[in-house]
C-alpha cells in the first residue's frame, strides 16, 4: 500500500522551485516555525490564501488582508450563469438543423 500512497501522491502534486533573497527565506523559515508548519505547507497555505476567495472568513482572513494591501491577492473570476433549459433546448434544435456529419463525409469522398 505505501507504493500506491507514493505513487499517487506524485500522480497529484507539482513541484516549484522558489528562488529568495537569504533574508526572506528565513523570515518565512520563522513564520513556519512559529505556527508548527513545515516550510512547504507554510508556502502553500499561503499560496493557498492569496488564490482562494473561499479562505476570505477563515484563519487566512489576515494573511488575505495583508496580500490584499500589497496588491498580490487574486479577485474572484466572475462567476457565469449556466443558460436555462429553455435556451439549451433551442440551441439543442438549432445545432441539429445543419447538415448532417454522415452527408458531409460522404459529399468529401465524391
Amino acid at each position: 500500500m505505501h507504493a500506491c500512497y507514493h505513487a499517487c501522491y506524485r500522480a497529484c502534486m507539482g513541484q516549484m522551485t522558489w528562488r529568495a533573497p537569504d533574508e526572506l527565506l528565513e523570515r518565512v523559515r520563522h513564520a513556519a516555525g512559529i505556527q508548527g508548519r513545515s516550510l512547504n505547507d507554510y508556502v502553500s497555505a499561503v499560496l493557498n490564501a492569496a488564490t482562494d476567495p473561499a479562505l476570505a472568513d477563515s484563519e487566512f482572513a489576515g494573511l488575505r488582508q495583508r496580500l490584499a494591501q500589497a496588491d498580490l491577492l487574486v479577485r474572484s473570476r466572475p462567476h457565469h450563469r449556466r443558460p436555462s433549459s429553455t435556451a439549451v433546448a433551442a440551441a439543442r434544435r438549432h445545432a441539429g438543423q445543419g447538415t448532417p456529419l454522415e452527408q458531409l463525409v460522404t459529399d468529401n469522398r465524391h
